[in-house]
């Protein structure tokens, strides 16, 4: 019996105990072939980007490590990312950040960009098939040294970064329309304080009013969407952060637009999870940013670990897997870059599926009529099910290395790609 007949023959065995439970294993994987996860083009060069790459990183973002075969170019950057598509089970998407646009015939500042400097990657995209999600990028430029952007004090400053937000919503709609599935937009800034300030009320009311001015113009909702993203803290912002989250929630539900949960982006002891069925009260869809905060927002490479498979859990029993919208967010600069993506991604691809594979109709009806130790019992049994012998059954199904198979085919690229560099 050679790989994949015991890949197959230990599927069927999977399949008969979930049946056991009431889970059908072949509807489960079909939901999850259509479950695209954006891919954040960060990882490639470690948050550099195609605007001016050199010039370091600002805004409270760090990348670690120095570890060999860093993208420097566009193509570089679009080769090892065809590469991690290659390795991953299912069609996915690509996230793009402002600074990443194709400078090559000129830059622009900021205030300036449009959607010709994305027409290449659009093009791009076409040929492998992929959506295109996107970031204005408010951090490593000098109109962002003080500390804030759109909630600056100087008008000038603010104006500045409004128009820049104002263009990435337009290439944003030229990416939906031109790759015919929507672009989600979303918005992300550094703006606060190392130390104490009395201008706490200023600052926020200065964002709203940036906020409103780039909503003015109405975008077609089949071609982009607006999403916006808190955060506790940043390094530089540690006593301040001008767009927390009970701001952004509070613009989002008023707006009705979506919001961004990040799982970095919250104090240690919260479960993002468990925000999950409360604002799915108020807003009608939500953008994730799934990454692996260690002690503070270090967005380190995703791993199935007890919040992300918390957070899929509870997407699923809240039947709202239609109304997420599922991005990575790490860089990781002292690892194979590609390997990154490959363990980040595929951990958030495993946490949807075991969330799939919960009896979830079962457990409902225990909790319902209130057969608590039941409900425990059977969570519990669910656990144990052989999860691992679907999951490679699903990356054969899409003709991709399965299981440890996957480092010796990295370890190839690196060998014959990226330790040429």
């Amino acid at each position: 019996m050679n790989k994949s007949e015991m890949i197959q023959k230990s599927y069927e065995l999977a399949r008969e105990q979930y049946a056991g439970i009431g889970v059908n294993t072949d509807a489960v994987l079909q939901i999850l072939d259509k479950v695209a996860i954006s891919l954040h083009c960060w990882q490639t060069d470690d948050v550099s980007g195609f605007e001016n790459p050199d010039a370091g990183l600002s805004g409270g973002i760090q990348a670690t490590g120095n570890y060999p075969g860093k993208a420097r170019t566009i193509e570089e950057a679009r080769a090892d990312l065809e590469k991690v598509y290659s390795l991953l089970p299912g069609k996915h998407r690509l996230s793009l950040h402002a600074i990443y646009g194709d400078f090559r015939q000129g830059k622009a500042d900021r205030d300036k960009i449009e959607p010709k400097h994305f027409e290449s990657w659009v093009n791009w995209a076409k040929i492998i098939g992929i959506g295109l999600d996107f970031n204005c990028t408010l951090f490593s430029h000098p109109k962002a040294d003080s500390g804030y952007t759109l909630s600056d004090l100087n008008p000038g400053i603010r104006n500045f970064w409004v128009e820049h937000v104002r263009r990435c919503r337009d290439i944003s709609a030229y990416m939906g329309r031109a790759l015919r599935t929507r672009c989600v937009h979303n918005i992300w800034i550094p703006d606060g304080s190392k130390d104490l300030t009395v201008n706490r009320f200023k600052h926020r009311a200065y964002l709203k009013e940036s906020l409103d001015k780039i909503l003015e113009k109405s975008q077609d909702p089949a071609l982009m969407a607006d999403a916006v993203e808190a955060k506790l803290f940043g390094i530089g912002i540690e006593a301040y952060t001008v767009g927390s989250h009970e701001f952004y929630l509070g613009y989002a539900v008023a707006k009705k637009i979506m919001l961004c949960l990040d799982i970095g982006h919250f104090h240690p002891t919260e479960q993002v999870s468990d925000k999950v069925s409360a604002v799915f009260q108020f807003i009608d869809e939500l953008l994730f940013h799934v990454t692996r905060p260690i002690r503070w927002d270090s967005d380190h490479v995703v791993t199935l670990n007890d919040e992300v498979r918390a957070l899929f859990e509870e997407i699923i029993w809240a039947d709202k897997l239609d109304k997420v919208n599922i991005g990575l967010d790490f860089f990781d600069a002292s690892i194979n870059r590609i390997g990154a993506y490959i363990i980040g991604t595929r951990a958030a691809q495993k946490a949807i599926l075991l969330a799939l594979l919960n009896p979830t109709d079962k457990l409902r009806e225990y909790e319902e009529n209130g057969q608590n130790f039941e409900r425990l019992a059977l969570l519990e049994e669910a656990k144990a099910k052989p999860f691992g012998a679907v999951w490679d059954y699903f990356c054969l199904q899409h003709d991709v290395p399965v299981g440890e198979a996957i480092i010796n085919e990295i370890q190839q690229y690196e060998k014959n790609v990226l330790n040429k560099r």
